[in-house]
């Protein structure tokens, strides 16, 4: 579930409201979006992976808003881990060759 904008980093684009396939976002004039409606995240990871200064955190918790522990923690420690892990981002290379997920596919046939 989404759990944090960091303000400092969010440059105001308003991707993430783009990005969100659920509208849990609301664009503010002049400042960050909001998380106007948390509970209509379905934790799918897409405004994480398109905010371009990892300025959000999605928790992998789906059915439950994150304790105030688990925030703090990623705050300190995961803000765009989720884009760094799959290699999207400046300066980073991309993990989609690695990805053996077609191989499924192959079997099926």
């Amino acid at each position: 579930m989404i759990e944090i904008i960091d303000a400092a980093r969010c440059t105001d684009c308003n991707i993430c409201v783009s990005a969100c396939p659920t509208n849990v976002f609301e664009a503010t004039p002049g400042g960050p979006p909001r998380i106007a409606r948390q509970h209509d995240c379905q934790t799918c990871f897409m405004c994480e992976l398109y905010c371009p200064e990892d300025a959000l955190y999605v928790a992998p918790i789906a059915d439950r808003t994150a304790s105030p522990a688990e925030r703090e923690a990623a705050a300190a420690a995961l803000m765009g881990s989720y884009r760094s892990a799959i290699g999207w981002g400046r300066g980073r290379q991309s993990t989609a060759s690695l990805d053996a997920s077609f191989e499924l596919l192959v079997r099926a046939h």
